[in-house]
């Protein structure tokens, strides 16, 4: 099942989008009466996907984010990959959608992207072994885990650098059939004057510690509650980005995030 939120006519709803997406054209959406969680119930309307607009496919109350779980990620920081993972936590304000604008603070002198696969809770939970996440989750989605690295370095801390308003995009929906081992990880940087560079080109089976592991990590550390985004690593390439560029993080098995960067108001 594909799951996403959308603004469609009349306002806006939870939806499960149904087709082949290989052929955008013919998808539909399905409204889903309140929410996503358990099994989803449908109110009969439907619109295509053509005459709505995508959002951030869920509404968090957190985004834990993990560092450096790719070891060529690690290397390329200057650092070692972690014995135990290194988490670090996302505002739920710098979420946007697909298509939302990343916005360029003019503080910072240098703005990355990091394609990611995020991982989306579905139940509260606390304490859960990795054996056992599979239980809690409700499915997966892009993630691009912007980051201002000169005010990441220089700040030594990270919530400053990683936490603008929109620095977490966020789709295009969750995927809830999907196994999240062994699937790549791509990140392409679109520039202005139409040339692009595929800048990231990882797998997760390249993770140091797997999804399971991550849950029980952080779940050992604070519940996590339905719709929290827990955001696995991003592999080696990552690089800056300008106004006037488009970044697209595309995932095996779900599909793509794309994001235009603008100057910041």
């Amino acid at each position: 099942m594909r799951l996403a939120r959308i603004a469609h006519p009349q306002g806006f709803a939870f939806v499960e989008v149904r087709g082949d997406i290989s052929n955008p054209a013919a998808l539909t959406c399905a409204e889903i009466s309140e929410h996503p969680f358990g099994t989803p119930e449908f109110t009969g309307r439907e619109w295509p996907l053509a005459d709505v607009r995508l959002l951030a496919p869920i509404l968090a109350s957190k985004i834990v984010c993990v560092g450096k779980n790719y070891a060529d990620h690690a290397e390329e920081m200057g650092s070692e990959a972690p014995a135990e993972p290194l988490i670090f936590l996302k505002p739920n304000t710098s979420v946007v959608g697909p298509e939302a604008g990343i916005a360029y603070p003019p503080s910072s002198e240098r703005v990355d992207y990091e394609g990611e696969l995020a991982v989306v809770i579905g139940q509260p939970c606390r304490n859960v072994t990795a054996a056992r996440a599979h239980e809690v989750i409700l499915g997966y989605t892009c993630a691009n885990d912007v980051t201002a690295r000169d005010q990441q370095l220089s700040d030594g801390q990270w919530t400053r650098g990683k936490g603008y308003d929109s620095f977490c995009p966020l789709g295009p929906w969750i995927v809830t059939d999907l196994d999240p081992n062994g699937l790549d990880v791509r990140t392409t940087l679109h520039h202005a004057d139409g040339t692009s560079e595929l800048r990231q080109d990882g797998n997760t089976s390249q993770f140091m510690h797997t999804v399971g592991e991550i849950i029980e990590y952080v779940s050992r550390v604070m519940t996590l509650l339905p719709g929290d985004v827990v955001l696995t690593g991003t592999p080696a390439g990552v690089g800056p980005m300008l106004p006037g560029d488009r970044v697209t993080v595309e995932i095996e098995g779900i599909g793509a995030l794309s994001n235009p960067v603008v100057d910041r108001a």
